[in-house]
């Protein structure tokens, strides 16, 4: 089952974890690099920042890893790994997607062919969390990269962003089971993690797999901070997911599958837990994702209601949702709500 619900698109956090990729030592002070390395790289960032001239920039980034190579810099150590991952953000920079992609796996592949072979050994602890983390930062990055208009190739982009989660979840998860080891330092933060299992859960809505979705937002949402705005973001798409699951018979051939008036009902009560969680917080801890979902959530009980034929209760909240959505110029929710009510009215 369809329902032709509203949405709010990727939060803050995903934003916020998928370009903080590319907040290396490039971005702070070039003291960290031997003074040969230091000055082809003012070069390349000058062709990156200032004047974009792809060719020029590359040109002098090689310049600055071979000198780098010569003077015997570790290639992962941070430096290194920031000035490596940046020759991709000059190629984004240039809408040169496919080329940021190569590089970036050029860098992830050698990342990971050190995790298997070094990561693992003593005296490695920290080094191998900043590999690691940079590894996982990568593969998300790439899988945006994969999703774009300019690549399109959605079943790498999954592989990559699978990944990602995965080897997150699994550091996560070891050390909460093992302690954190002396000298390994800090791991990912809830709202990393968040972000990714997010953008990993949308992209499996825009595959129609919703089935698959839930359960990433579900998860998202144990880590997400109950009076936090983004809780209510993460409920409107768990009630969304929820709404329209559609596992094949494969996915779980021993269990009946639910019928279409109780993923309704769940729906409906996540929606309205969104809702009450937005009005349970207040400023300085409100924020747009509150009155926003909000506004969806409440759209959203008006489609959940039509597709339980309860015609007058879908009219009243989409009213109420355009309405909401007019107080705080939320425009798509302005457009969405006009536009059910639109269907609505051709309908009788």
């Amino acid at each position: 089952m369809t329902v032709a619900v509203l949405t709010i698109l990727l939060g803050t956090g995903t934003l916020l974890y998928i370009t903080t990729i590319y907040n290396s030592q490039l971005n702070a002070q070039f003291a960290a690099y031997p003074e040969p390395v230091a000055n082809k790289l003012r070069r390349a960032i000058y062709y990156t920042n200032y004047n974009l001239q792809p060719k020029k920039a590359l040109k002098y980034y090689r310049e600055a890893l071979e000198l780098a190579s010569e003077l015997q810099m570790d290639e992962f150590s941070p430096e290194m790994l920031g000035l490596r991952i940046y020759v991709s953000y000059m190629f984004e920079k240039a809408s040169l997607i496919p080329k940021a992609a190569q590089a970036l796996e050029r860098v992830r592949g050698e990342c990971l062919s050190w995790l298997d072979g070094v990561g693992g050994k003593e005296g490695m602890r920290e080094r191998r969390t900043l590999v690691l983390t940079k590894t996982i930062a990568i593969s998300v990055k790439l899988a945006e990269y994969y999703a774009s208009e300019s690549m399109q190739d959605l079943e790498t982009a999954e592989e990559r962003l699978v990944w990602g989660v995965t080897a997150c979840l699994k550091e996560k998860r070891r050390r909460e089971v093992e302690g954190v080891k002396e000298g390994e330092g800090d791991w990912l933060s809830d709202e990393e993690i968040i972000a990714a299992l997010e953008m990993l859960g949308s992209m499996y809505e825009g595959k129609n797999q919703h089935y698959l979705a839930a359960p990433l937002f579900l998860q998202a949402l144990g880590l997400c901070p109950p009076e936090s705005c983004h809780t209510v973001v993460l409920m409107n798409n768990l009630a969304i997911s929820l709404a329209q699951q559609n596992p094949p018979p494969s996915f779980a051939p021993s269990e009946p599958a639910a019928s279409i008036a109780s993923q309704i009902s769940d729906a409906r009560e996540w929606a309205l837990k969104a809702i009450k969680i937005a009005a349970s917080i207040q400023p300085p801890k409100r924020d747009a994702e509150c009155d926003e979902g909000c506004a969806v959530a409440t759209i959203n009980l008006g489609e959940f209601a039509l597709a339980s034929g309860d015609i007058a209760e879908a009219r009243k909240k989409f009213i109420e949702g355009k309405s909401i959505s007019k107080g705080i110029g939320f425009k798509d929710g302005i457009q969405k709500a006009g536009e059910c009510l639109n269907r609505m009215d051709k309908k009788t």
